[in-house]
């Protein structure tokens, strides 16, 4: 079992992390002012599932090796930009739909968690960060490490599952208040569309394991 002093300072560390603006956080601003906050908040939810097999794998040490492989590394960072830049361009195409109460493309919760969760399990930086991080706070001597860094995977998933759903509702309610003009949600769907084609760009573009 993994030293309770261990698992506070970890706690205590996420949710430093967690609070600061990322990758994750924009994106979920994004979904909820493309799309309001339900869409918000299961795109939280399928973004935490998506990592789930980053934290398994850090877990029984495939996650290593696929943060030492550039290619591994690369294909992924951009198969999850390029899936960001759709989303992106999905919500500026039907970004007047939204606005009349329209309905064009299918919004199903199922939808919306799988979009969440391609999103999650194409984050290579989760796996970096899994693998930089989650070995720190690991106390060999306390049993096995596989299940201490699974449990350290799931703790940071929970602290960011209720951090980003926060931002998620957030954005949503600033969204209802521009739901009040259909042009300015129309603004407001673009821009968030605008949000997820910058973020799929700006991972593309960043370092291979930056």
């Amino acid at each position: 079992m993994i030293p309770i002093e261990n698992l506070v300072s970890f706690a205590v560390a996420s949710i430093v992390i967690i609070v600061i603006p990322g990758p994750s956080v924009l994106f979920v601003i994004g979904r909820s002012i493309a799309l309001g906050r339900r869409a918000g908040v299961l795109s939280v939810v399928g973004n935490a599932l998506g990592t789930v097999p980053a934290v398994v794998a850090v877990a029984f040490g495939v996650g290593a090796i696929v943060a030492s492989s550039i290619v591994a590394f690369t294909v992924i960072k951009i198969v999850g930009a390029l899936y960001l830049v759709y989303l992106g361009i999905q919500a500026i195409r039907h970004r007047h739909a939204h606005a009349t109460g329209a309905d064009p493309v299918p919004t199903s919760s199922w939808r919306l968690l799988g979009q969440g969760f391609i999103v999650g399990l194409t984050n290579p930086k989760t796996i970096a960060f899994f693998v930089a991080v989650l070995p720190q706070f690991v106390a060999p001597s306390a049993g096995m490490v596989w299940a201490q860094l699974l449990l350290l995977g799931i703790v940071f998933q929970v602290l960011a599952l209720i951090c980003d759903s926060v931002w998620a509702l957030a954005a949503g309610t600033a969204r209802l208040w521009f739901a009040r003009s259909p042009r300015r949600t129309s603004t407001l769907a673009g821009a968030g569309g605008v949000m997820m084609i910058g973020l799929g760009g700006t991972l593309a573009l960043t370092g291979s394991k930056s």
